[in-house]
């Protein structure tokens, strides 16, 4: 551990894969309790149409890819709920309809993208090569997006789980719609040096998942999660680079394990303890 820490850019990578983890695991409880698993992994591949047409703009920089998945995240987000509204298709339909549209755009867009510009950490992930900016960034928006959660917490629940009940309470439903499909955007975005567009949907899905096999509590999903995907995060970066393996593969990786650990031992909802019940009952 000591020969680990010694390199600046093992710290670094160690501090964002926390601050991230615990950001997007946090988040991940809302997502769980929304049930928007697919719709989340569509908006995490309609990251990649906006980073290679940055790409091709103004050349590749943490700032040209963060600004450009940022926008084609909620031109595509935010673009399918208003088709939804004015066409006769939900908003899912849409939504298919638009990812798989612009992922087909950026797939040729990277035909056209120079060879010497190398965009793989930002489809797969490399947290060891982050930048001091992108440190600030990560912190940034990782406390901006657990700020708006806790202090939106009891509107945002009751919108997930009575709209209708939260509406005549004066609750902006609509409204709460949209801010947390924003924060879900910049959770994304905000670990595409982590895990990358590809893997993002694992980091924003699976720590809450797994927490809900042992808690039905919102809180226990919130903080939770936070804690599982903090500590997976900072681990798989310490596991990657003592056996040479790609950093957001790892962090996905180690939170799958987690999940299916959980999905067979859960004292409580496991298949280990689904079985035992009909034999102790007889």
């Amino acid at each position: 551990m000591n020969d680990f820490l010694e390199f600046t850019f093992n710290q670094k990578a160690l501090l964002a894969a926390t601050l991230i983890g615990f950001a997007n695991g946090y988040l991940s409880g809302y997502v769980v309790l929304r049930r928007d698993a697919l719709k989340i992994g569509s908006l995490s591949h309609a990251l990649l149409p906006g980073i290679a047409i940055a790409v091709l703009l103004v050349g590749l920089t943490a700032a040209s890819a963060f600004v450009g998945a940022l926008i084609a995240a909620l031109l595509i987000g935010l673009g399918s709920l208003a088709v939804s509204r004015s066409a006769r298709i939900d908003s899912d339909t849409a939504l298919a309809i638009l990812y798989t549209t612009a992922f087909s755009i950026g797939l040729i867009a990277l035909n056209f993208v120079p060879e010497r510009v190398d965009i793989e950490d930002w489809l797969f992930g490399n947290i060891l090569g982050l930048a001091d900016h992108d440190l600030w960034v990560a912190f940034g928006v990782s406390a901006v997006v657990l700020i708006v959660l806790t202090a939106c917490q009891r509107p945002l629940l009751l919108t997930i789980f009575e709209p209708n009940v939260a509406a005549t309470q004066g609750v902006p439903v609509r409204a709460m719609h949209f801010l947390l499909l924003g924060l879900v955007i910049l959770a994304l975005v905000t670990s595409l040096q982590a895990v990358g567009c590809i893997l993002s949907l694992g980091l924003l899905v699976t720590p809450a998942a797994t927490i809900y096999q042992f808690a039905n509590s919102p809180r226990a999903l919130f903080w939770g999660g936070g804690l599982l995907g903090a500590a997976c995060g900072s681990l798989a970066v310490f596991l990657s680079w003592l056996f040479d393996i790609p950093s957001g593969s790892a962090i996905v990786l180690l939170l799958g394990a987690c999940f299916f650990a959980a999905y067979i031992f859960s004292p409580r909802y496991g298949m280990l303890a689904k079985r035992k019940k009909p034999h102790s009952h007889g």
